[in-house]
């Protein structure tokens, strides 16, 4: 009886992952980032996207890594040094708005993928 209290406190505490978060989302939250300027630097939402991109770079790190051991063609070929500078805030801006209005209800992990599979393909 002990443990099945102790399960059910542990189950009520654990946070829940969040929903992933859409390009038009992102989008709109680093736009009004970028209109806040300095005053920015203390928002919450500075740590909420980058550790939404902190998530999504890491799962799409870990898959590349996956899929190279496992001896498949990976998703998209980014050399290490090369996709670290060139994928700045920025530029992965610059590669959202590039998605149509419609399709802005995607969600940022596959916007991400796509953009890495376009800009470093394999072949």
């Amino acid at each position: 009886m002990k443990r099945l209290y102790i399960s059910a406190a542990l189950l009520c505490c654990t946070a829940l992952p969040a929903q992933a978060m859409t390009v038009a989302e992102f989008l709109a939250k680093a736009k009004a980032l970028q209109a806040r300027g300095l005053f920015a630097f203390g928002s919450p939402d500075i740590k909420l996207l980058k550790g939404e991109m902190k998530v999504i770079v890491g799962a799409y790190r870990a898959e590349l890594i996956a899929a190279r051991d496992a001896g498949h063609e990976p998703h998209s070929c980014p050399s290490e040094r090369k996709a670290t500078a060139e994928m700045n805030a920025r530029t992965l801006i610059a590669e959202l708005e590039k998605i149509p209005h419609a399709q802005r209800q995607m969600s940022m992990k596959a916007a991400f993928y796509g953009i890495m599979k376009r800009r470093y393909p394999c072949a």
